[in-house]
């Protein structure tokens, strides 16, 4: 259980380091208030439009007397309006470390280069054009595992008492699992770490990873929360980073246990 608290201080390390830095805390900005407003739009053309859809796709309750048709079809509008903030979570980070990605590049090799003692940092060698190819593909393939994960939890929602307690807490953890790796990608693809030994490192450290992810994933939730605390969530990873793959005899390398290295999310 200690890795939790280790874990979310990293997250408050990197919120004092943009704090020291205050030139990277504005530009980091710029990223994700693009993202805020595309993703403001399309939250509350989902809030209008959810219940329309779900009268659309159970068009087999229409004879239903009241008030069983206003619970039913209210509880799955409550629902998909749920699933729809659970992939804004999911797909905020990504999208704006997309759209951000020389900012937030830029930002992580300051961390790295502050941190090091000779003042240097990873370079990944590739070209602008290349690392945004590889950032969008394992953005899309990690968006793609989440929304497996969103699509099972969903489903299981639906299960009486379970759905309602033991499912939302899953939820969470799901989401700052992915949140954390989508974060870290930022530092570990500089260092050469491809998705699926990200994945593995990650889950070699689950607690640590969640300790980091899920703070996170919950104050994404309040509104602009999420733009302001982007560019120390991205020093912060950068700083964790740095730790899980340390020398060493800087530190003992991570590594998964065999029964973690098979993807659960595939």
């Amino acid at each position: 259980m200690r890795d939790l608290g280790v874990g979310f201080g990293y997250l408050v390390k990197g919120q004092r380091w943009v704090g020291r830095n205050g030139t990277s805390f504005g530009v980091g900005l710029l990223p994700g208030l693009i993202t805020l407003v595309l993703y403001a739009g399309a939250i509350v053309g989902l809030g209008f439009g959810a219940d329309n859809l779900v009268a659309w796709t159970t068009p087999f309750a229409d004879d239903w007397s009241s008030p069983w048709l206003g619970i039913f079809r209210g509880f799955l509008t409550a629902l998909v309006f749920a699933f729809g903030l659970f992939l804004a979570v999911i797909s905020f980070t990504a999208v704006t470390l997309l759209v951000g990605q020389p900012f937030y590049e830029h930002l992580s090799e300051q961390v790295d280069t502050s941190e090091s003692e000779d003042g240097t940092a990873p370079e990944s060698g590739l070209s602008l054009g290349r690392e945004l190819w590889i950032s969008a593909r394992d953005s899309l393939r990690i968006l793609v595992r989440a929304t497996i994960w969103g699509v099972l939890l969903f489903a299981l929602g639906f299960i009486p008492v379970i759905g309602q307690t033991v499912i939302p807490v899953v939820g969470f953890c799901v989401s700052g699992f992915f949140l954390a790796e989508e974060l870290t990608a930022v530092a570990l693809q500089r260092r050469g770490v491809e998705l699926k030994e990200r994945l593995t490192l990650l889950r070699g450290r689950r607690l640590l990873t969640l300790g980091f992810g899920v703070p996170l994933t919950l104050a994404f939730l309040v509104p602009f929360v999420a733009v302001f605390l982007m560019p120390g969530a991205v020093a912060g990873a950068t700083l964790l980073v740095r730790d899980l793959t340390a020398a060493p005899e800087e530190e003992p390398q991570v590594a998964a246990p065999a029964s973690l290295t098979e993807d659960p999310v595939r």
